[in-house]
């Protein structure tokens, strides 16, 4: 089966789709990996992304879509697809499904994992890290110990801000959310709640998976 993992920023998408890697052997496809990995090979489409990026722009949605269709055709990982962040709009679904009936596949389940707005703020607005260890905590849910490191400095990322992650969620409502309605149409959405403990949300997932 191929699953959307779904949900706004910091709800958990990345850690639930290691999780499902890991119990059922599927394969994640996220547009970031999808750039990172091209980009160390030595191809037309390296440089084209390389020059693209090194200007400050924004890779285009027909480059993602050929990534994502390279994925599609490769047949040691039919039907056990992950997409995670991606698609982000509507437009986007529409390629995706022309992609997947293409070939001979298409989505199972959209796994919607629902955190409150305000908590999801403090997700992201409260992330730090030791400039030693490099080890990620909290400042609401995962302070870091008096004792992490001798020599220790928290770095926060300029992005993870209250106002910033406010525009990010804005943004979702407005450009992605649209999603779900498009596959609850088709009985495919799945709600999960998301502000459980991970390894309950993992073991939700499990049993869907199962079923």
């Amino acid at each position: 089966m191929n699953i959307i993992i779904f949900g706004p920023p910091g709800a958990g998408k990345g850690t639930q789709s290691n999780f499902l890697i890991q119990d059922h052997g599927m394969f994640q496809v996220s547009t970031g990996d999808l750039l990172r990995n091209e980009l160390k090979k030595v191809s037309e489409l390296s440089k084209q992304i390389k020059s693209i990026m090194d200007a400050g722009k924004l890779v285009s949605d027909n480059i993602i879509y050929s990534l994502i269709e390279k994925k599609l055709s490769d047949k040691e990982i039919k039907n056990k697809i992950i997409f995670d962040g991606f698609p982000r709009n509507l437009d986007q679904v529409s390629k995706l499904e022309l992609m997947l009936q293409k070939h001979d596949q298409k989505i199972s389940k959209v796994l919607n994992l629902k955190v409150d707005y305000s908590i999801l703020i403090k997700r992201l607005s409260g992330r730090i890290s030791c400039s030693n260890c490099k080890k990620t905590f909290n400042e609401f849910f995962d302070p870091p110990p008096s004792n992490c490191c001798q020599k220790q400095e928290f770095i926060k990322r300029s992005d993870d801000n209250e106002e910033t992650v406010s525009k990010r969620l804005k943004t979702y409502d407005n450009e992605t959310l649209p999603i779900l309605e498009f596959y609850k149409k088709q009985n495919k959405v799945v709600d999960i709640d998301a502000m459980k403990q991970i390894t309950e949300v993992r073991k939700e997932i499990r049993g869907i998976i199962a079923s």
